[in-house]
């Protein structure tokens, strides 16, 4: 059971999901104990294993999620994770477990590099987060992904290609910080100016509500149309808090309304400016985040 946190982490980067993800490592424990105990008692390497067969389990997961995700209501963003010191601070009685234990934050997790395995192939994500994240030989995954180590190579290189291709130029963390903390007070006061001098031009932003809750089905590009938007959103529901919280390792924003959250606002920026915004508002993808 000591590999359960590393097992979600592999998952949750492969899938984009943190439901997804334990429901991986489920399966992967439910075959480990079906197995005889002289078989389990025979492998050198439980870790290994468990490893190899949860790596299995998500390349079928990605290839049925590809045609779930098309029958998917207007976009589908992967679900965002708080941040361990703030669930904790923040979480009454703090009784239920901190998502954050189970899936440590680096580069790998943030919004603007999940959304991007998300355009790749499965054999490409399994390939690459195996590879470049988790640091596995190139002949270890081919055994995991049933393709040669040459394969294997071209399959994490095409990824690599993705990953540099999307990439902003760096934004210190505390100048993301000062960013994403004078949009929340922008948007908070329905500053429709000072929104636009803090959005790129081009700036992109998609919404996720699942077909569950209202939210844009397109994506709404420009600064001033998303600065408008975010503007009349405040108009249509009195009350609504807005918060600078950690989202997937990087400052991002929360929408509350009654205390309960409603949105998760996660962010990229170049600069001085916001470049891409994904709001999540699928309460399903939400659970992680719930106070009460």
């Amino acid at each position: 059971m000591s590999e359960r946190r590393q097992l979600i982490g592999l998952a949750y980067r492969m899938l984009g999901s943190l439901a997804e993800a334990e429901d991986v490592v489920q399966e992967t424990y439910a075959r480990w104990y079906a197995l005889p105990a002289e078989r389990r008692d025979a492998i050198a390497s439980p870790g290994g294993w468990l490893t190899t067969v949860a790596s299995r389990v998500c390349l079928d997961v990605l290839g049925s999620a590809r045609a779930r995700r098309e029958r998917y209501v207007g976009a589908w963003i992967p679900e965002p994770l708080p941040d361990r010191s703030e669930w904790a601070t923040e979480r009454s009685g703090g009784s239920a477990a901190d998502p954050a234990d189970r899936v440590t934050l680096d580069e790998s997790v943030t919004m603007a590099f999940l959304v991007v395995l998300e355009s790749m192939t499965p054999a490409e994500r399994v390939a690459f987060v195996l590879h470049d994240v988790f640091r596995y030989s190139f002949n270890e995954v081919a055994g995991i992904v049933g393709r040669t180590p040459a394969a294997c190579r071209q399959l994490a290189s095409s990824a690599r290609r993705r990953i540099r291709a999307s990439r902003a130029p760096e934004t210190s963390q505390d100048r993301r910080s000062d960013v994403v903390r004078a949009f929340q007070a922008a948007w908070q006061a329905k500053d429709i100016d000072a929104l636009v001098g803090l959005l790129d031009p081009d700036a992109t932003a998609v919404a996720d509500g699942g077909g569950l809750v209202s939210a844009e089905y397109h994506p709404v590009t420009g600064g001033e149309p998303i600065a408008r938007r975010l503007v009349e959103i405040l108009g249509l529901a009195p009350g609504l808090a807005v918060l600078t919280r950690t989202v997937n390792g990087q400052p991002g924003l929360v929408v509350r309304q009654d205390d309960v959250v409603v949105a998760v606002l996660a962010v990229d920026v170049a600069g001085d400016r916001i470049t891409r915004i994904w709001a999540v508002r699928n309460p399903e993808k939400l659970r992680t985040w719930t106070t009460r």
